[in-house]
């Protein structure tokens, strides 16, 4: 994940924060805190070890969450019961080596560090470590560990059976026998990932290509220290074939050089480097067999504590909290990062090569936060002279070790006004690589921007990357375009989304550029997918047309007679995505990861959106630059236009052959789990939008205006409740949907069903008739309101038609001016249903 300098200033500034209060563990000091704040409450079960023990019910033994209790697993599995979760099953292998992010997102708000801990089975170190490099983790959480008391179990008081029966009922009438089924298992696309073709399977072999550098991440590597574990194989063979097969030959995986070689500049650095490189040694010899070659992310030198530099002055350089940057411009810290290099690359010689960042990201030299002033050695010099000497010392370590690898300098967090300097100094022998879109200008729902982020919805280039691409030319420096084919953050939790129109227009755009290669996607975005062949298809020299590129992957996809369906539904989902309210504050703070699984709050929450981590109510930050109303319509508009595909894509699977038909239904679950996510996105800001408007104290509201209000709320409440009733199923069909490799998963489909909990809790809250001395737990008594309840027929709601309502709501927002612009929205709750046709 890309961050800001602001990010990242606050990122170390909040880790070297001292542990909170009442902890009691001595080796959490490690831990980082920032400010605490009281953990939010769920009112929707009967207490938190009630929460506790359903969230976690699928990630985690019960033998593990009585430890967690300090009780019997007799009590665990009769809370359990009590609230109709199935039998135990087994936990996936899988859960605590590549899923403990779900299990430390979903009981940040429950457990103080030290039962986190006794949960999760890790040390306090390694928990600290992977909260700062699991790409920027406890950034994702919101910079701050909640304040939550110890949980202990206690007998369960008779208002807590009374409430958990209530929530057994809900579960039986909403979910029947499919919550006792098994599902697919979460991680089984590993193992299917994993598996080689039939013998006889032929190895792609390089022809005349027009992008010479094509590479990619895993699906499902792991992050922080990929190389550490051999049982841990980022990319299986199975993978690596798959890719080969769709014409990638490359890979990349997040190291940090300090873990790889040994100094004696620095003998603090290279524990265990030996099992780092035997095991990159071994990825790199099976990776050649599917004529794929290996490259490294470089982000450094990585900030070090300030007792590094106790003995070392003259190479602290500029501070961020307790952690420094080793100083650049000084040359035994060059000197360390070649040599560091050089030993890596002829200890694995046939690796490929890496890739930099040199700005934004971690604090490594003084200028890639933009403070190099405050640095005695570099504040008489320019920032383009620093980046570039990083680069040019990464340059000859790699090159001593093996000249023949690529070495890929990645303009991003580049200052525009310097960039051009920095190209002109670079070696060589360096490739420049731009992300495609970034700076294109846009407009959606009236509102203009540009593009500061990956982006589908916007199709590259942009002018940034031309003009970066036109001055590394004139260089005489090789070109890549940094792109995203298969997802970005506009929406990760499927594997693809099929958007091909979109994905042919922009291979066709940069087929007609001079670009030597393409990285084709960040920790996100690694799945083989059909939008890959895509890519694949317009390496030909020379490129085939779009229509020639779209019926070809078509006819592949979903044979003769269902490949028009399939061309007509992905151009269906293209011009919905076009709609997709584009910033780079959407992205990672709005709820699109999550979906319907983020919770609603009848109370605000007062925490803000995290980067994609926790968005929470907090609508004023998942807009960006978009009034409230146009980012709810917007999202409306992708919803309901995106529904419009969904049945010629079934109409397709219907008519694909056998042999094809599994990869058409997977891609059928993705496209309707994405609508269901666009939809839920909408649901939320609509929702707490009347609810902020009812809590607003400054307008005085009359009853019928009130009452409007609450009934909208309970429209949204109705439909987010058929909205994630839905992708329950979907995902439990599918343990690819709501996984990214570097947020493992965003939900599971026990989240789902809490959601329905949720929603169900705000809808009776919704029902009490409202008196001066009532307050219904989690919603507030300005909110509280009779209205007639919601009926739930079968597995789907009966919603009836609002649109009258809703045009009044709406007018009314306007008149009062509690949101700008207002726009009556299209009716998307009633038009947008699932794929078979029948209403949510």
């Amino acid at each position: 994940m890309k961050l800001c300098q602001i990010h990242m200033s606050l990122f170390t500034l909040v880790c070297t924060l001292p542990l909170c209060a009442g902890a009691t563990h001595p080796a959490q000091s490690v831990l980082p805190t920032g400010q605490p704040r009281v953990a939010l409450d769920f009112p929707h079960f009967p207490d938190r070890v009630h929460a506790f023990i359903w969230r976690n019910w699928p990630v985690a033994e019960p033998t593990r969450l009585a430890k967690v209790l300090d009780t019997s697993v007799e009590n665990v599995v009769a809370v359990a019961n009590s609230m109709g979760l199935p039998p135990a099953q087994p936990i996936p292998p899988e859960q605590k080596t590549r899923g403990y992010i779900t299990i430390l997102r979903r009981n940040w708000h429950l457990l103080p560090y030290n039962q986190l801990l006794t949960l999760l089975d890790m040390s306090a170190e390694k928990l600290a470590y992977s909260l700062r490099e699991d790409d920027f983790l406890f950034i994702k959480l919101g910079s701050l560990k909640p304040s939550c008391p110890p949980l202990r179990y206690s007998p369960p008081t008779e208002e807590a059976k009374k409430r958990a029966a209530e929530i057994k009922r809900t579960v039986e009438e909403t979910f029947g026998d499919e919550m006792l089924e098994p599902g697919e298992p979460r991680f089984g696309f590993i193992r299917e990932l994993s598996q080689r073709h039939p013998p006889g399977h032929q190895i792609r072999s390089e022809g005349k290509s027009r992008f010479k550098l094509r590479f990619i991440y895993s699906y499902f590597a792991l992050y922080g220290d990929p190389l550490a574990n051999p049982d841990l194989d980022p990319y299986p063979d199975g993978l690596l074939e798959r890719l080969g097969d769709l014409g990638v030959n490359g890979i990349w995986v997040h190291t940090v050089l300090y873990t790889l070689a040994p100094s004696k500049r620095f003998p603090e650095f290279g524990e265990n480097h030996e099992t780092r490189l035997v095991n990159l040694r071994r990825l790199v010899q099976r990776a050649r067999r599917y004529n794929i070659a290996v490259y490294l992310y470089v982000n450094e030198p990585r900030a070090m504590p300030a007792a590094f530099f106790k003995n070392r002055p003259d190479i602290r350089g500029v501070g961020e909290g307790n952690r420094f940057a080793m100083c650049t411009s000084s040359p035994e810290v060059r000197e360390w990062i070649t040599d560091a290099l050089a030993h890596v690359f002829k200890s694995v010689p046939a690796l490929g090569g890496v890739f930099t960042i040199t700005a934004s990201e971690n604090l490594t030299n003084c200028a890639s936060h933009g403070r190099f002033t405050q640095c005695p050695r570099c504040k008489k010099r320019s920032p383009a002279a620093i980046i570039a000497e990083v680069n040019a010392a990464i340059e000859a370590g790699v090159h001593r070790g093996n000249p023949n690898a690529h070495v890929i300098a990645w303009d991003w967090g580049w200052n525009d006004a310097w960039a051009p300097d920095v190209i002109a100094r670079l070696p060589k022998s360096v490739w420049l690589m731009s992300v495609s879109e970034w700076s294109k200008p846009i407009t959606r729902g009236g509102v203009n921007t540009s593009v500061g982020e990956y982006s589908i919805s916007s199709v590259g280039p942009g002018p940034r990357a031309t003009k970066h691409w036109r001055l590394a030319k004139e260089a005489e420096l090789k070109t890549v375009a940094k792109v995203q084919f298969n997802n970005t953050w506009e929406l990760s939790a499927v594997p693809y989304l099929p958007v091909l129109d979109l994905i042919a227009e922009h291979c066709d755009n940069l087929a007609k550029t001079d670009v030597d290669g393409l990285m084709l996607s960040w920790t996100l975005g690694g799945y083989p997918s059909p939008n890959l062949h895509v890519a694949q298809l317009f390496n030909q020299s020379p490129p085939p047309s779009k229509e020639a590129v779209l019926d070809a992957v078509a006819l592949a996809r979903f044979g003769a007679d269902g490949a028009p369906y399939a061309r007509d539904a992905w151009t269906a989902f293209s011009n919905a995505f076009r709609e997709f309210p584009f910033h780079i504050g959407v992205l990672y703070t709005a709820p699109m990861q999550y979906g319907p699984s983020n919770l609603l709050y009848g109370t605000p929450t007062g925490y803000a959106a995290t980067m994609v981590g926790f968005p929470y109510d907090d609508v004023r930050r998942w807009r960006g630059p978009y009034p409230a109303d146009v980012f709810a319509e917007q999202f409306a508009k992708v919803a309901s236009g995106w529904k419009e595909g969904l049945p010629k894509l079934a109409q397709a699977v219907r008519k694909a052959p056998l042999d094809k038909v599994a990869d058409a239904r997977a891609e059928l679950r993705f496209a309707e789990a994405a609508q269901l996510h666009f939809r839920s996105v909408a649901n939320q800001s609509l929702f707490t939008i009347a609810r902020n408007a009812l809590l607003d104290k400054e307008k005085s509201l009359r009853p019928q205006r009130r009452k409007a209000l609450i009934q909208e709320m309970r429209r949204v409440l109705q439909d987010e409740i058929a909205v994630a009733r839905r992708l329950f199923t979907l995902a439990r069909q599918d343990s690819r949907i709501g996984f990214e490799a570097s947020n493992h998963y965003y939900y599971l489909p026990i989240d789902l069903a809490e959601k329905v909990l949720n929603c169900r809790y705000i809808l009776d809250g919704l029902r009490l008739k409202r008196r001066p001395d009532q307050r219904h737990r989690g919603v507030a008594p300005d909110v509280q309101e009779a209205s007639t309840p919601g009926t739930l027929s079968g597995e789907h709601l009966s919603l009836g038609n609002s649109s009258v309502l809703y045009s009044a709501i709406l007018g009314w927002l306007r008149k009062s001016n509690l949101v700008p612009s207002v726009r009556l929205l299209p009716n998307v709750h009633s038009q947008a249903g699932g794929a078979s046709g029948r209403p949510d």
